[in-house]
């Protein structure tokens, strides 16, 4: 392990791009037995991408003060000689079995050709490792248990994590591009889900509004019914915020807290104990964390947004507690360490967002005076 060099909020750089090899696309887990940080990248010979050629992990070991993390990347999956391609990272741990998946999409073609011939080339697939394994699997390809994606014209599933629920339902977020082959697909959120630890997949309903890139968390609602919360890229405006199951979905007011940057940029999302008396706890009521360029206009300043009534899905609960990465931010993906303390792998750099993958560690006492001005 070697230790590296932090800026604000501890910023470590994890990935960093070079000629001919440019990082994208993060995905973050942490272990809590283990301490460690599990940081996975798409790594491309451009930025573009159609020019994927692996999916790469390094290993973080955290203390709070400081982090170090494994000089050398590992390549978990790299580019088929038949063109299919590895993306998407998103990550997600069985706790029964001690498993953390990768999911990610083995997909051929760009997604502007696969729109215009309404010919979904994705298929979703998944490596795992338990906690005491020294390797990862062999892939699994699920598109044989999933016969409605033969229908879709684009899938991708996170990126960024996934959850499994109190009752062990394990959620991969997901989203597809579909319609009638006479007019343009649109796209729309979902979530793949297991009740059987990963045996099998089903699909649950889509969002209806136009919606992309997703995460989502568990949330009791007002009528003490668990529900999973989505909160969605959008094309322009407002970001989309939905509840999602596996037989309805409901869309839920836009907040003008949540703006959307451009064309639309990955925002992630995670849930905590209320702070901070809780923060040593358990308890059911969970505060949410949302990570997102604060720019309307383009990839910049990584801010961090709180709201402490998830149940009661006020699009006016949000609040903007701060920048945690000045500059080009681009696609990021927090994880909850404990304690208050929270890891952030975001794309940044100071001319463009695809310069690295830096871990941003802060505490979100850092970040409560930002709220009380």
């Amino acid at each position: 392990m070697a230790a590296m060099d932090k800026t604000e909020f501890g910023k470590t750089t994890v990935f960093l791009s070079k000629k001919g090899e440019v990082y994208r696309i993060p995905a973050l887990y942490y272990n809590e037995d283990e301490k460690k940080l599990y940081a996975i990248a798409e790594k491309r010979t451009t930025a573009q991408d159609s020019d994927a050629v692996a999916l790469v992990m390094k290993i973080g070991t955290v203390n709070i003060l400081s982090e170090a993390w494994t000089e050398n990347e590992e390549v978990l999956m790299k580019k088929c000689s038949c063109g299919y391609r590895p993306m998407n990272p998103c990550l997600l741990f069985e706790k029964h079995t001690g498993t953390l998946f990768l999911f990610f999409v083995y997909v051929k073609n760009t997604e502007s050709w696969q729109k215009k011939h309404h010919c979904n080339m994705a298929r979703p697939c998944y490596i795992r490792k338990r906690t005491k394994d020294s390797q990862w699997s062999e892939f699994t390809d699920l598109t044989d248990q999933l016969p409605e994606i033969h229908c879709w014209s684009v899938l991708a599933v996170g990126p960024g994590h996934g959850l499994q629920t109190d009752n062990g339902t394990m959620i991969v977020p997901a989203y597809a591009y579909t319609g009638p082959k006479d007019k343009p697909p649109v796209p729309n959120s979902f979530f793949f889900c297991s009740d059987d630890k990963g045996k099998t997949w089903r699909i649950s309903k889509m969002v209806k509004k136009v919606s992309l890139e997703c995460e989502m968390v568990e949330v009791i609602d007002d009528n003490r019914k668990k529900v999973i919360y989505c909160n969605a890229r959008n094309e322009g405006g407002l970001r989309v915020q939905a509840t999602v199951g596996q037989n309805s979905s409901a869309e839920l007011k836009q907040s003008p807290i949540l703006v959307e940057t451009g064309k639309g940029c990955q925002g992630s999302l995670v849930s905590f104990p209320a702070q901070p008396a809780a923060a040593h706890t358990n308890q059911v009521n969970k505060w949410l964390l949302f990570s997102h360029p604060t720019s309307k206009d383009e990839r910049l300043n990584l801010g961090v947004y709180l709201n402490k009534t998830a149940s009661r899905f006020d699009p006016l609960a949000w609040k903007q507690l701060g920048v945690i990465n000045d500059g080009p931010s681009g696609y990021s993906d927090l994880a909850y360490i404990g304690d208050g303390w929270f890891a952030c792998l975001v794309e940044c750099g100071k001319e463009c967002c695809t310069e690295q993958i830096a871990c941003i560690l802060f505490t979100y006492d850092e970040l409560k005076p930002a709220m009380e001005e």
